[in-house]
């Protein structure tokens, strides 16, 4: 079955075929740990571990080889550190806050259903590899040093008669269309406006480090150099996939292009480039002024978290996604019906149809259309729901057995299992003297409390009762 992706380089959708079949890498942009990350980041976190999943599945897990970097310097992190612990060393003031947030992020990301990745790389210990990138930058003329200051220069890029792309290539500008649509820091030593910093000094109260490229005074990395690094340092200097957010496409990624080609004089830095859409808020786009900003955190209060994995991956991963609560309690319906059927049949194997969908662009609208399809079929024999239960799970689904999920269901409506238990036993008892007025009563009350009852038999064909919530 032939792999299939989107390249936002080429623009094109093209076979993929690994650099090596016997490690596939690749690399996603993670977060900058300040504080809990919201849910755009949830849908980057979620796309990206699916296709993790996808390429384990056609490769084999140890063959694929998946690094998502933490940024753990920067400016909005030194700050909550100096308000956090106004008492403790700089250093250790961000050690704390960049752990604390990464644990959050971690205990979110795993609760959306997402694979560890093989590494998750820290910038902060990945200096050496910066400013190896940024001397080899300045031997070859790509960047120069000015008031203490390393900055690459895209002119001398696009004058190099080389092997390397044209800046701008990946967001598919020129550079004066880049220059109108960002905001680009004027400083007066730099030698065009495009420029852009590999390498600062520290100011009073920053973390800093030895600087490269022959500068006296200490300082610190630009954000741009960090994923170069931490890229080269375990995928090497050309790996298979490189993914994040749409909104990274210019400058970072743009950068990140730029710098590892230019120091490696190549003319790819990954094979595929692969983006996800901007997500919205019921048709808005997500913002604290608005007042419709979430983080994963603050919607895990109120969802399961395969719900919120269900309801991002109903959209495709290059469309924008409007995140709505109509959509999210279609989820968690669907999920209620996929745990009954089968959370708890084992041995089966992922259904082809799904697979060939996922393996189209991971195109995840054809692959619930054919989860629907064999939901239907799942009552017809054991290898059938065994087959189901087998995709739901290599796509992040089922991990709690159907009691646990009902359960968790009873827990969250704060309804009393026992009462419920006691009124079932009632009615069973009214039925049996035949006081079906009694047994009605105690049906209304048990649907006033959003118990819906289900009267069946059991193997012996003894009458029984079971329930669920509404």
């Amino acid at each position: 079955m032939q792999l299939r992706f989107y390249d936002t380089l080429t623009r094109e959708k093209r076979p993929f075929v690994p650099l090596d079949a016997n490690n596939v890498r690749m690399y996603a942009c993670g977060p900058t740990v300040y504080d809990f990350a919201h849910i755009g980041n949830g849908r980057a976190a979620i796309v990206f571990d699916l296709l993790f999943r996808v390429l384990r599945h056609h490769f084999g897990a140890q063959h694929v080889t998946y690094v998502r970097n933490i940024t753990d310097v920067d400016d909005k992190i030194n700050a909550r550190a100096a308000r956090d612990y106004p008492g403790l060393p700089l250093n250790e003031a961000i050690r704390k806050v960049t752990e604390e947030t990464y644990q959050q992020y971690q205990d979110d990301v795993t609760a959306l259903g997402c694979l560890p990745p093989t590494v998750q790389p820290r910038a902060t210990e990945h200096i050496p590899e910066m400013r190896a990138i940024i001397e080899k930058l300045v031997a070859g003329g790509f960047a120069y040093v000015a008031e203490d200051h390393v900055l690459f220069s895209p002119q001398a890029m696009n004058a190099a008669n080389e092997v390397m792309p044209r800046y701008g290539a990946l967001a598919k500008r020129s550079l004066d269309e880049m220059i109108a649509g960002a905001r680009v820091d004027v400083a007066p030593y730099k030698r065009d406006v495009t420029d852009f910093v590999l390498w600062k000094p520290s100011k009073p109260g920053e973390p800093s480090w030895p600087s490269p490229a022959g500068i006296a005074v200490p300082g610190r990395p630009g954000w741009h150099i960090e994923c170069s690094a931490m890229a080269w340092k375990h995928l090497g200097e050309r790996f298979d996939i490189h993914g994040g957010g749409i909104d990274l496409v210019f400058p970072h990624h743009e950068n990140e292009l730029a710098q590892t080609c230019c120091a490696f004089h190549a003319d790819r830095m990954a094979n595929f480039w692969m983006h996800n859409g901007f997500l919205q808020v019921e048709s808005e786009k997500m913002s604290k002024s608005v007042g419709n900003f979430f983080t994963i955190r603050d919607l895990l209060a109120d969802w399961p978290g395969e719900v919120l994995r269900l309801t991002m991956l109903k959209t495709h991963y290059r469309s924008p996604l409007d995140w709505t609560l109509k959509s999210a309690e279609e989820s968690a319906k669907t999920l209620d019906d996929w745990y009954a059927v089968a959370a708890d049949a084992r041995g089966g194997e992922p259904a082809p149809a799904a697979v060939e969908a996922l393996s189209d662009d991971l195109n995840t609208a054809q692959m619930l259309a054919a989860l629907h399809a064999l939901r239907h079929e799942a009552n017809a024999g054991e290898k059938t729901r065994a087959d189901f239960a087998a995709t739901l799970r290599m796509l992040g689904f089922l991990s709690q057995t159907a009691a646990e999920w009902k359960g968790r269901r009873q827990q969250a409506s704060g309804i009393d299992p026992a009462r419920v238990e006691s009124l079932i036993s009632d009615r069973a008892a009214a039925r049996a003297r035949k006081d079906f007025r009694e047994s009605d009563r105690i049906r209304d009350e048990l649907a006033a409390m959003g118990v819906v009852l289900k009267d069946g038999k059991d193997a012996d064909g003894k009458p029984v009762t079971t329930w669920e919530m509404a």
